[in-house]
């Protein structure tokens, strides 16, 4: 059985396209719900779903807060949107999106993005690999406040129920923004599989410094 999404998106061509496009998989993913509000995705069947493909453009802005609002209750969250720029794909993923699409960026990309962040893999579409490769320190994942936080307060502690307790979270929850530093890792070609590799990275980027550890 195939992964299971939630849309949010405002335009109703694009989510029947997402829906046959992801009809068409194989295997098949499944679509729990849809619609143009962020709260379906947390709540109701979507809030069961996988993975969120979010349009960024909601109400005729760039909807930054609900993105943010999604990553920090641990979702995957696909952004599928129009803008192009690298500054506006770069800024999603530090706000905890774990990849983004543009909309001319068609199902050959989206629905490998979709089984890849399903199963906590990395997935670079073209877009986003040209604006990380223009980031002026390529090598270096962009992570979120919150990936952060967790990051350093796992290296701190013995397991990652105590940093669920520490910030409210559910131990899945931990797990996912963990996954997701991974993930990033690994699409900047340093993968970390470990926490000892994960140690080692962020003490190479200066997340940390030895006194710190």
């Amino acid at each position: 059985m195939g992964p299971s999404i939630v849309i949010v998106d405002d335009h109703p061509a694009v989510v029947d396209g997402v829906r046959a496009w992801c009809a068409a998989a194989e295997p098949p993913i499944r679509v729990l719900a849809a619609g143009a509000s962020p709260g379906v995705a947390l709540a109701g069947a979507g809030a069961e779903a996988d993975v969120v493909v979010f349009d960024l453009q909601l109400d005729g802005a760039p909807a930054f807060r609900a993105l943010t609002t999604l990553a920090d209750a641990g979702r995957r969250v696909i952004v599928y949107s129009q803008h192009a720029d690298s500054d506006t794909a770069l800024r999603c993923l530090e706000l905890g999106a774990a990849t983004y699409l543009t909309k001319a960026e068609g199902p050959e990309h989206l629905i490998p993005a979709l089984q890849a962040v399903a199963d906590d893999l990395p997935y670079t579409p073209p877009v986003l690999g040209g604006a990380m490769a223009a980031d002026r320190h390529p090598d270096r994942p962009v992570l979120s406040e919150r990936e952060r936080e967790v990051l350093l307060a796992w290296f701190e502690s013995d397991s990652k129920q105590l940093v669920a307790q520490r910030f409210h979270l559910s131990a899945k929850t931990v797990d996912t923004y963990i996954n997701r530093v991974r993930i990033k890792y690994a699409d900047v070609g340093r993968p970390a599989t470990t926490k000892a590799a994960l140690v080692a990275r962020a003490l190479q980027d200066g997340l940390i410094d030895l006194a710190g550890l």
